[in-house]
């Protein structure tokens, strides 16, 4: 009842969210995925990536059936998309293969089977809805604010030293080597979610039922949760209001050479097409989010979650996508969103609680701060940037110290009267008091 009330719930959304996209005249997710079917996908590795989600609940003999299918599909795909003159892509095999599988769990499942198959196939359309659905929000969130806060957060960011400036004049030192690396991990986030839920759920089909909690579910929450932030705190990112993507809407062109000068922060206009999702950095919270749950993988996926953090941050304040408050707000965001997740399946409790209440707390300080008082945070600065530095600490802190605490598993204490036992006589034996010298 709970897969299917959540199934519902989902599905719900989505038609909420299709009928607002075309209330401003633009396709929403439905209708983006549907396309999907018969046109080129706009990313062919999510669509192998939500595919491999789905294997995990079929046989070593079905996975290679099912990816022999959806490369055979593919392959068709590219030859008539060649003979026809029309733009190459994959990914259709991938999408046929899983709705395929949810027509069999009902023509030819029943039971514990059916369910567990249909389980598959929704993990695995729901990692592309969910960036289908993201890709939504964000045209919304440009359609229906005109006007954005950087002003503020660019202004409260002096507190921490104008990181996203000094780490763009990195990345152009680097070179076009350093920056197509960065690209690539910042583009491929959801492929690096794949591979950690992968190794989370690769005893699905041995036990025949998922795990209470993996790394797919706080991903979705992420997505969902994340832009209705946007709508609130409305921000382009340092390249577009204070840079050279900006165009004619910029406030000015000085990123990454010279950080703005300080002023009365105020509501700047700005263009319909840019998405206002700076607030928080998602995309720091979609990495630390990959950190967490490879902390208990081995040690090459451990390295692999640490690299993607730390190359995910560069990326966000290199290319000038971010600044550092909205780095700051993402950790402490995610780390709120897993605890939560992590006590739904745990059952609350009051640890559970009182961490997602604080980090709530934090969460809604640090946006109340950088929106009414930016100006006194760049004016003093040794007193708020370590003050912002110690909330996120606190926040990572806390989580550590919690979920630790949940992850030990309690040792029985020893019964002091387990070795009488061995002390009492067997049948037929002459009972021989306790306190016997012999």
């Amino acid at each position: 009842m709970l897969w299917v009330a959540a199934g519902v719930a989902v599905l719900g959304f989505l038609v909420a969210l299709e009928i607002t996209a075309r209330h401003y005249g633009l396709p929403g997710p439905v209708t983006n995925q549907a396309r999907e079917v018969i046109f080129v996908p706009s990313s062919g590795p999510l669509l192998y990536a939500g595919l491999a989600l789905m294997l995990v609940v079929l046989t070593w003999r079905q996975r290679l059936f099912a990816v022999g299918a959806a490369l055979g599909i593919d392959v068709v795909f590219l030859l008539v998309r060649w003979a026809a003159g029309a733009q190459l892509g994959f990914g259709n095999g991938a999408l046929w293969v899983m709705l395929g599988c949810a027509v069999l769990a009902f023509t030819h499942r029943t039971g514990q089977e059916r369910a567990l198959l249909l389980k598959g196939v929704g993990l695995g359309l729901l990692l592309v809805a969910g960036h289908k659905t993201g890709d939504t929000w964000l045209l919304i969130t440009s359609e229906t604010r005109p006007e954005v806060l950087d002003p503020y957060v660019a202004t409260a960011d002096h507190a921490l030293g104008n990181p996203s400036w000094v780490a763009g004049r990195m990345v152009e030192a680097a070179g076009p080597i350093g920056s197509h690396v960065l690209h690539a991990v910042y583009g491929q986030l959801p492929l690096a979610a794949a591979v950690i839920a992968l190794y989370q759920l690769r005893n699905v089909a041995i036990e025949r039922r998922f795990p209470g909690h993996h790394l797919v579910r706080t991903f979705l929450v992420i997505g969902l949760l994340g832009p209705l932030v946007y709508m609130i705190f409305p921000v382009v990112g340092p390249v577009y209001a204070y840079g050279a993507d900006g165009g004619a809407w910029a406030v000015a062109n000085v990123w990454p050479h010279t950080a703005p000068l300080l002023g009365a922060p105020h509501r700047v206009p700005f263009d319909e097409i840019t998405p206002r999702n700076c607030m928080p950095s998602l995309h720091t919270a979609w990495a630390t989010t990959i950190f967490i749950h490879s902390r208990k993988g081995s040690r090459l996926l451990r390295y692999a979650g640490a690299f993607w953090l730390v190359a995910t941050l560069a990326a966000t304040l290199g290319f000038g996508y971010h600044y550092g408050a909205d780095l700051i707000a993402g950790v402490v965001f995610v780390l709120t969103v897993e605890a939560a997740m992590r006590s739904f399946d745990r059952g609350w409790e009051r640890s559970g609680v009182r961490l997602v209440s604080y980090g709530a707390a934090v969460f809604v300080l640090l946006l109340v701060s950088y929106r009414y008082l930016p100006l006194q945070m760049a004016r003093h600065p040794w007193v708020f940037g370590p003050l912002l530095l110690l909330a996120m600490a606190s926040m990572i802190y806390a989580y550590v110290r919690t979920t630790t605490r949940w992850d030990q598993k309690p040792i029985a204490a020893p019964d002091p009267e387990a070795h009488l036992v061995d002390l009492l006589p067997g049948p037929g034996e002459p009972k021989v008091p306790l306190n016997s010298a012999g």
